[in-house]
């Protein structure tokens, strides 16, 4: 089969998965991150001080604040890329890197109010900014409340009966994971060079979080194919309602965007207790067990 040719890009993305979840790699990350803020900091000072080149100077904020949502971008980013690399595991454990997503940019959303400060900070002539990012807190709060309670619900789901099926069930999640790393990076390196010729503000996440409506949706299509039962498409297709619920939080002006986030959360969580109780149910009694996908 076609599949079993595309042997070595599965090994490619092992590779990928593998470097990216050592500790050593994450610890590296998160000082690299740590200097960026520090020189974002030190850049937006000089550019106050009108120290930068010109050419510099036009792209460098002079909020300090904007250090900030900076850094929260970064470990976003960092976030979803880790959502791609985790495609390869089950739905379930899929979903769980969703609801962190999810808080993330509801924190980011927050700290991204606090650039519209002034400097020294005073809210009593516009306290918007205060309300806003006392909501994102507090729904980053409960969609986190949320991902406590799913983990205590999540139960590994046995639909595939042949090893050989589940083995090539996992492939073709990896490699889809695989063209979705590349798609990332792809975006990453077009908005970088759009943003340093011309300024122009990044689309980034808004890209990615498109192309991952239509992963979620071909991954649906690719379980069909391993997993027909009518208990696994509905458990799969519900998932994807709630990550398309999370996708067009994203789109939603404060605090929309934060009512959506929960709703997506308690829907996630609402449909994980009704497919454990299902699948308990004598409708359901005798099923072969197989290893949990």
């Amino acid at each position: 089969m076609l599949i079993d040719r595309l042997q070595p890009l599965t090994d490619v993305f092992d590779w990928l998965h593998q470097t990216w979840e050592r500790p050593g790699t994450q610890r590296r990350v998160a000082l690299l991150i740590f200097w960026v803020y520090v020189c974002a900091l030190i850049g937006i000072e000089l550019n106050r001080q009108n120290l930068l080149p010109p050419q510099l100077a036009v792209l460098t904020p002079l909020s300090h604040f904007a250090a900030i949502h900076l850094a929260f971008t970064l470990i976003l980013g960092l976030e979803v890329m880790g959502l791609i690399l985790s495609i390869s595991s089950s739905i379930s454990r899929s979903i769980g890197k969703q609801f962190e997503i999810l808080t993330l940019i509801l924190l980011r959303n927050a700290f991204k109010e606090l650039s519209t400060l002034p400097e020294p900070v005073s809210v009593v002539n516009n306290l918007q900014p205060i309300l806003h990012i006392g909501i994102s807190g507090l729904g980053a709060l409960c969609v986190f409340a949320c991902l406590c309670a799913y983990m205590r619900l999540f139960r590994p789901q046995r639909f595939i009966h042949k090893p050989e099926m589940r083995m090539r069930y996992v492939m073709s999640k990896k490699l889809l994971s695989l063209t979705l790393f590349a798609v990332f990076f792809g975006f990453a390196m077009r908005d970088a060079w759009l943003f340093f010729h011309g300024g122009r503000n990044s689309t980034f996440f808004e890209s990615i979080y498109t192309v991952l409506i239509f992963a979620d949706i071909a991954l649906v299509l690719i379980a069909q194919r391993y997993m027909p039962t009518f208990q696994a498409v509905f458990r799969n297709s519900g998932f994807v309602i709630g990550t398309l619920l999370m996708r067009l939080a994203l789109s939603a002006a404060p605090p929309w965007d934060t009512v959506v986030s929960i709703s997506a959360a308690l829907y996630v969580l609402g449909l994980t207790w009704v497919t454990n109780y299902f699948l308990r149910s004598p409708y359901c009694a005798g099923k072969k067990a197989t290893p949990p996908v």
